[in-house]
């Protein structure tokens, strides 16, 4: 915990007790208010009204806060639901049950969400903490047989146990330093990433070095923003016809299985223990998946360091569940779901460029578009994925393109890395400080705010 310490400038730790700490139902601190949905809601969405928050917008990110909604409602659907406003507090109530989270947008919830307002006696990040803490609790009074609901009822009853305003924002500044840290690794991480692809759509999908090159805008010599002149120089003066459109002369077209080993074959003993990661496990952006646990071999796909993970099942797929695994240790074959698609650059195909077409929205939709099966199991055959035809460049290309995007993969893993270690820091801080064990020796500023 020493890490979580230099993060949060706190000296130590002592033990308490809660005996001096009230006792309230959260209906007492709080107004809640259950959403709602103009109906039917399929004629209310709309391209370009306002933000309809739902459940998987929330799943959607590690952020604390929803800042981005997949879908909108036409604006006059603001009068049937309930309006939300950046710096609101909900939580949701059915689907996945229990989730706080900040609200970073105006926009409407509908009754899979709880919105809590007018806190009293209550600091309001000090509260995102505590039904954190408490959800577990929350959640296991609720009812359903296929999804667990939450009853507006049971979080206006459930007691919990509060301490001074100036302790709870105390606390508060301790967990949000700390998750303040992992989010400026996210962004980190999600602005390096959105570098590596914006390069792999320039050289292999836009071509934007040779056209360059066509139009005059690039000269022996002459580098343009982002790109020195060395590497313009790897490209040639122009696009030549091919069966999958114009490519760079010199160039080669050639099919995903020429370049990309699909479910590689490797050996592992049933029953041996090696790492495992289930589709839970991969992230629908970002490629570092969460951290493989050890598990007993039974059957599915197997990877190693460098292999793309792509999900090959509805809706996964068309969620984004992709992954690029780096956190196995040396030459370790970790195991997972019979639902991925596990994808094996050969040389001298980059690693990451297999990740980056993992990515890539072209091929996403062709692998959409060749699922197979019944309604709600669909599935991606390899057989549809292989023929899939990509523009080959020379080696050098390849070459120079790993020595650019290698070190920004190198930096995501380090940083994920820490944001694991911090996460795990705070998950162990959480529940002692909310239930008041333990509390800093010295008072932050911010607690006699």
């Amino acid at each position: 915990m020493s890490e979580a310490k230099d993060i949060v400038g706190m000296k130590s730790l002592q033990l308490i007790t809660q005996q001096d700490w009230d006792e309230y139902e959260f209906a007492d601190l709080c107004d809640i208010t259950r959403g709602a949905s103009p109906r039917p809601i399929h004629e209310w969405i709309s391209a370009d009204g306002i933000p309809w928050i739902k459940i998987a917008d929330a799943s959607a990110t590690q952020s604390r806060t929803i800042t981005r909604t997949k879908e909108r409602i036409r604006s006059e659907g603001r009068t049937k639901s309930v309006p939300v406003w950046p710096g609101d507090l909900i939580l949701s109530n059915s689907a996945t049950p229990g989730i706080p989270k900040f609200v970073g947008i105006e926009g409407c919830i509908h009754d899979g969400w709880l919105l809590l307002r007018n806190l009293r006696n209550l600091d309001k990040s000090f509260c995102y903490y505590l039904l954190l803490s408490e959800r577990p609790r929350i959640v296991e009074q609720g009812s359903g047989t296929v999804f667990t609901n939450l009853k507006t009822e049971i979080l206006k009853r459930h007691r919990v146990k509060i301490p001074p305003i100036s302790e709870q924002r105390a606390i508060a500044h301790i967990l949000g330093t700390l998750d303040d840290k992992i989010e400026l690794n996210r962004r980190m991480n999600q602005t390096l990433e959105e570098m590596a692809r914006a390069l792999f759509k320039s050289w292999f999908v836009d071509f934007d070095p040779v056209r360059a090159k066509m139009t005059g805008r690039w000269r022996p010599g002459q580098s343009l923003p982002g790109l020195p002149a060395e590497h313009y120089e790897l490209f040639p003066q122009r696009l030549v016809n091919s069966q999958i459109g114009e490519i760079p002369e010199g160039w080669a077209v050639k099919t995903l299985a020429e370049m990309v080993e699909l479910n590689p074959r490797e050996r592992m003993k049933r029953g041996a223990e090696a790492p495992y990661l289930d589709m839970a496990s991969l992230p629908t952006s970002g490629p570092s998946p969460n951290r493989a646990i050890s598990r007993e071999f039974k059957s599915g796909s197997r990877f190693r360091n460098g292999d793309t993970l792509f999900a090959r099942i509805t809706p996964c797929l068309e969620n984004g569940k992709t992954a690029f695994v780096q956190s196995l240790s040396g030459d370790v074959i970790g195991w997972g779901s019979t639902e991925f698609i596990v994808m094996r650059a050969i040389s001298p195909v980059p690693s990451e460029y297999t990740y980056l077409l993992a990515r890539d929205e072209a091929f996403r939709e062709h692998a959409i578009q060749s699922m197979t099966g019944t309604s709600g199991r669909q599935r991606v055959q390899v057989d549809a994925l292989a023929p899939y035809l990509l523009p080959f460049p020379p080696i050098n290309v390849w070459a120079r393109f790993s020595s650019l995007v290698d070190p920004i993969f190198t930096d995501i893993e380090m940083t994920h890395r820490e944001s694991y270690s911090l996460k795990a820091q705070r998950n162990a801080l959480l529940p002692m400080l909310v239930s008041g064990n333990i509390r800093t020796v010295r008072n932050h500023p911010e607690s006699d705010a």
